[in-house]
Formats: C-alpha cells, structure tokens, sequence
C-alpha cells in the first residue's frame, strides 16, 4: 500500500507568476522583488542580529550541513562506551544528506507536523504503553486519536509484534496512519529489538503506514540487549526519526530538535513535497540559535558520556541498595537505556498513597506508575540523573518509606 497524507497540507499546483518564479530559479535566474519585505537585504538588521534573512524551510543550510557531518561521524563511529569506539557496518556509515533533515524548536514541534503531514482529523497514530503521556496531548490537540499498543515485561520489555499486526489488519487499523517507536522507550528503557524492527517494517510497508521513531534517549545504554541499533535512515518504509539537543547535551532549555526522513525514494520525495509546505508556513529555525549549532555540536559527546557515566553509576547504587535491604520488598525493573528506571514496590500498597507518604515524610514527590499506564498497581518511576549523594537519599527514602508502610 502506498502512504496516506492527511489533506490539510496544500499542495495545489503554483499560480502562473509563481510557476515563472520557479522556472527563473532552475535556470539560474535570479529575479529582483518589487516587494521584497526582507529587512536584512536592505541594511535595516541590527548589529546584534548580522547577516542575511533565507527564510530555508528546513532550517538555515549550514546548520543542517553541519548536523548532517555531526550524525554522519556518530553514525560510522557508533559509541560502544563512554571510553571506546568501534567502526558500524559501512552500509550504514553512508554520508547524511542535509537535505534530509529538518530543524525545529523541539521533538514536540516535530510530533505536531507529522501529524499534521499524515493525519487528518479522526485519523490515528499507534503509540506505545507504558508511556509518556505527550503524544495522547499533542496528537488531541491535533483532533487525532491515540490507539495504544502494550509492551509486554518478561524479565525484560518487548513489543507483542503479533498483537500489533492483528490491530493494523482490523477495522480500526483503517485509519492508523503511523506506528510511534521509542527507542529506548520512556520509562521502561527498552529498545526496539532486531527482530522486533524487521516485522513493524514490513508490516507498516503493507499497510501504508509511516514509523515515527523517538531516538532522543538512543545515546544512554544501561543495560542494552546486543544488536540494537537506530531507527535512523531505515530504508525499508517511510520513516521520520527524531532527536535534539534536549537529551543530547541534556539541555531541555537549547530547544533545538530536528527530523530525519528517509525510506523508499518516491515515499521520501512525496513526504519531503509536503512537509516543506508545513516547514514553510511555521517559518525555519531561528538564525541566532542556528549560527550556534556547531559550536553545541561540537560539546554534544563530551556532555553525552557525562550524563551516560552519572546514570550508569546511579543505576549500580540502586542495585547495590536493593540487594542490601533487609527487608527486599522493592526491586528494578531491567531497563536497557535512558534516565529513567522503574521500581517494583509491593502491589498491595496504593501507589497514590506511597507518592503521599514520600511528600509527608521526606518531603519527596514522584510519578506512580498509573502515570504511564501501567497495567498494574505497584510501580514508581525514579530517574537516574541526581547527584549520587542525593540519588542514594532519594532511594532510601523509598525503602524506608515502603517497610514503614507494610510494617
């Protein structure tokens, strides 16, 4: 089946005096505007702002060669640790083209357009639970549902793969236009596996269907099953991989995030036409943060491997905590990457009322696993980013407040 486009994208075919615009430009013709409305041609910018105004709907060119030289180098250099690298497959350390990619303010924006590009009202977008409630919001904001798939926890967290192919084949699956991938998912921290991957490819080519692959926590490993890899640049069906300085330089204030498309070449090209006009009615990133991507580039491993080396550590304190407890009534949920990491307390205690007890007795607040719908009572979410003394407080506290409340 060929992609479904939403038809609140207009690309109707161009006036006559924009189709002679478009003719001048192919043959090197550079036409002058009688109202060219650009303060920056006519020396009006001021001096805190330089240079010339393009109004690029992806993004300023330069800043996006120098994302694609950034992507491309951690691509063919894939980071093994935080102290060694190895060389990836060479058919996969292909040179990015810049034209491939889109910047915007944030992953959010980029859930926003795609949605806009794929869906039209009371389409729907299948997206994972456990998970982070954002894309339900922005997909309503949207006036387009969220069909929820399950992830399933066996000692460790899978896809039911099965379970989404009889979905996508019912008649409900008619009208889901994209499959949203977390890799590694928000909060279970597990990655999409290879054979996961191979069956949700071929399934979302028979049906028409685009990935929409969230890889802003792809960076921090804990505990990764072999084989993983990014959704990024997969060729098998169309598909929109999303990333940005938010979790790179862990830097949520930078708002800086960009979309790579690829996939097959007609699909690319079509949904490429079409995004382009959504670029271009929400107006390119702004040069004052652009002209600073390759300065920010350029810290992105460094402060990559100092978050990476702060979670990791944490996570081996929590494991040493819990192994030490006397009373072994809390444990981990393996979680393979991210910041974040699920607690397993005893069901019989109300998550509500344990989130409550924290606030009274220690003065601590948290996510209870109904957050994220979980299926069953019985789970806290803990992230793995604070300073180690106050990491370990933070888990004590949980312990002690847990035996006080079976005591």
């Amino acid at each position: 089946m060929t992609v479904h486009f939403s038809s609140r994208v207009d690309i109707s075919a161009p006036n006559p005096i924009a189709a002679a615009e478009a003719q001048a430009r192919a043959h090197g013709v550079i036409l002058g505007k009688l109202n060219d409305s650009n303060p920056t041609k006519h020396g009006l910018a001021p001096e805190q702002v330089p240079g010339v105004y393009t109004a690029e709907p992806r993004g300023p060119r330069t800043a996006r060669e120098a994302l694609a030289r950034f992507l491309s180098d951690e691509q063919r250099f894939a980071s093994k640790d935080s102290a060694e690298s190895r060389i990836v497959d060479d058919a996969q350390a292909t040179d990015i083209d810049p034209d491939s990619l889109y910047l915007l303010s944030s992953t959010s924006e980029a859930y926003s357009w795609l949605i806009k590009l794929l869906c039209d009202a009371g389409d729907a977008v299948l997206a994972p639970k456990p998970g982070y409630p954002l894309i339900e919001s922005i997909a309503r904001l949207e006036c387009v549902d969220t069909i929820e798939y399950q992830l399933q926890f066996d000692g460790s967290w899978y896809i039911d793969t099965a379970a989404i192919e009889q979905l996508l084949y019912s008649e409900e699956g008619e009208r889901i236009r994209a499959l949203v991938l977390i890799n590694p998912n928000n909060p279970t921290g597990s990655y999409v596996k290879p054979e996961e991957r191979e069956t949700l490819v071929r399934l979302c080519r028979e049906r028409g269907i685009a990935i929409i692959a969230d890889e802003v926590f792809y960076e921090y490993s804990l505990e990764p099953f072999d084989g993983n890899a990014r959704l990024a640049g997969e060729r098998g069906v169309l598909t929109f991989a999303l990333d940005g300085f938010s979790k790179m330089l862990a830097a949520p204030h930078a708002k800086v995030g960009w979309i790579r498309v690829s996939g097959p070449e007609d699909d690319v090209i079509e949904a490429q036409r079409r995004l382009d006009v959504i670029a271009d009615d929400y107006l390119p990133m702004s040069d004052l943060i652009a002209d600073r991507l390759p300065e920010l580039l350029s810290v992105a491993p460094r402060q990559t491997a100092l978050v990476r080396d702060r979670v990791r550590a944490n996570l081996a304190t929590l494991h040493a905590m819990l192994e030490r407890d006397e009373h072994g009534l809390v444990d981990v949920l393996r979680a393979e990457g991210g910041w974040n990491v699920l607690l397993r307390v005893p069901g019989v205690i109300d998550e509500n009322e344990l989130v409550l007890s924290l606030i009274e007795t220690h003065g601590l607040t948290g996510q209870p696993g109904y957050f994220f719908d979980m299926t069953t009572n019985g789970y806290l979410a803990i992230s793995l980013l604070p300073e180690p003394d106050r990491f370990r407080a933070n888990v004590a506290a949980i312990l002690d407040t847990v035996a006080a409340m079976l005591a």
